[in-house]
């Protein structure tokens, strides 16, 4: 029997498909297919946050693929089938690329311009008209419509289909560690993955301590800073990467990038319009935070640095960080609160394990796998550049104060390496030294947040 002619019906379906992948990723669920002569040519998904693109609408992303695919701009003889009822950005393009016919599913009585607003395609003063044909299978478009924003309404940071979450019962209880999570997951680097961060203290604080962790920690490690910092009437934020503490949990090792988390970092600054900035920072929360004031260094006031580098590419990397790496390459499933134990004696079995709560099992981990091997070793590694850009900031730009304090039995990150970075900041006085302290040197973080809050609030604007 010879096969049947697709109907308008099956290709609506196929532009469906589309827009449930688009809702996956976190967009609004819209989709379109290109059709020539029975065939598919070009299929696209909204993907506005994905691309950071504010004309990635469906319809635009498979006109453009559609035009790749037949090496024209003009798409004279194809129909576009869409789930809902193109924008006036939309139908503009539509026009301009003469299709022959224009397919819609649900109508879209807020921006529709093929008939519910306005109805660009009926002006024959227009040099080309396309037909448009709307309702193919508009219930099944609608209803995808409403069901992901009545998810949104009711939770409003769903789970992406490719990340993980930390479930809330193992943040119970934590010790010294008492304060109200704060999520957002709407930043376009974000592309909808839920970032936790604490916001603690007045908005108009004369100082906002912006605290950033590092690998394998959280936000918990300034538990100990948090309360002083807080006590002097400063503002603390200090959120959990993507990837760790409360924040999702990538299924994948190659969703984590240099690039892309100090993105996130960036526009989360931005966001909650953080000014009057002391950037404190350790471990990867320096690798990544000592290359953020120079995009905007007006919001920031001061340096607190501890235990860490920038990771520019010129100098080989430290032999404690060397060997650290390869205990994580052979050893994906080390036990995170033993880590800590072993270099902060002082801590109660408690006080560790809380930092082994974000991390359930091997699936939560990818970050824990993919941070070590992250870290700039070559000149054109990603993030080696940021950082030397960062370098020079540091050395001949930076206004502000500064302050570094170095856990002198670090065996990752040594003395030496934190005195070479001492050298190039500027406005730093001797470092801070902490005879008893590790790596993790906020676990003897009181007295650092007694010197910080001498050293920074003398001179913060009010």
């Amino acid at each position: 029997m010879p096969e049947s002619t697709p109907t308008d019906e099956d290709f609506m379906r196929l532009a469906l498909a589309q827009a449930q992948a688009a809702a996956a990723e976190g967009e609004v669920p819209v989709g379109a297919v290109v059709v020539k002569d029975g065939q598919v040519i070009a299929t696209g998904r909204n993907a506005p946050i994905e691309g950071h693109d504010p004309t990635a609408h469906a319809e635009i992303v498979a006109l453009r693929a559609a035009a790749q695919a037949l090496g024209n701009y003009r798409l004279e003889g194809c129909t576009l089938y869409v789930t809902l009822e193109p924008c006036a950005m939309c139908s503009g393009a539509l026009l301009h690329a003469r299709l022959a016919r224009v397919v819609f599913g649900a109508t879209d009585p807020k921006t529709g311009a093929a008939g519910s607003v306005i109805n660009l395609f009926e002006h024959g003063q227009l040099n080309h008209q396309t037909a448009v044909q709307g309702g193919v299978l508009a219930d099944e478009a609608a209803e995808l419509l409403r069901g992901f924003f009545k998810e949104r309404r009711v939770n409003p940071h769903p789970l992406r289909e490719d990340a993980l979450r930390t479930p809330d019962d193992r943040f119970q209880h934590l010790p010294g560690y008492p304060w109200q999570p704060n999520y957002l997951s709407d930043l376009p680097a974000l592309g909808g993955w839920r970032m936790h961060y604490l916001d603690e203290g007045p908005r108009n604080a004369p100082l906002t301590w912006l605290c950033l962790h590092g690998n394998p920690a959280w936000s918990y490690l300034y538990r100990k800073m948090i309360p002083v910092l807080l006590a002097s009437g400063g503002r603390v934020v200090a959120p959990d990467l993507i990837g760790f503490g409360r924040s999702d949990k990538p299924k994948k090792d190659s969703a984590h990038t240099f690039g892309w988390h100090r993105q996130v970092l960036l526009e989360f600054i931005e966001r909650l319009d953080l000014r009057r900035v002391v950037l404190v920072v350790q471990d990867w929360g320096g690798l990544l935070g000592l290359t953020l004031p120079m995009e905007a260094p007006e919001r920031y006031h001061g340096l607190l640095v501890m235990n860490t580098l920038l990771a520019t590419g010129e100098a080989p990397l430290s032999q404690g960080f060397l060997a650290w790496r390869s205990m994580c390459a052979q050893n994906p499933a080390f036990d995170v609160a033993r880590l800590f134990s072993r270099g902060n004696p002082q801590m109660s079995a408690d006080e560790c394990e809380a930092y082994n709560a974000p991390f359930p099992d091997k699936g939560h981990r990818a970050a824990l796998r993919a941070f070590p091997a992250m870290v700039p070793e070559c000149l054109d590694d990603d993030g080696a550049a940021t950082s030397r850009q960062a370098q020079t900031f540091w050395s001949s730009q930076w206004a502000g104060q500064s302050l570094m304090a170095i856990g002198q039995q670090d065996p990752v990150l040594g003395e030496p390496v934190m005195r070479a970075l001492h050298r190039s900041i500027r406005h730093c006085p001797e470092p801070m030294l902490l005879p008893q302290a590790g790596h993790f040197v906020q676990e003897h973080g009181e007295a650092i947040a007694q010197a910080a809050v001498r050293r920074f609030s003398a001179g913060a604007p009010r």
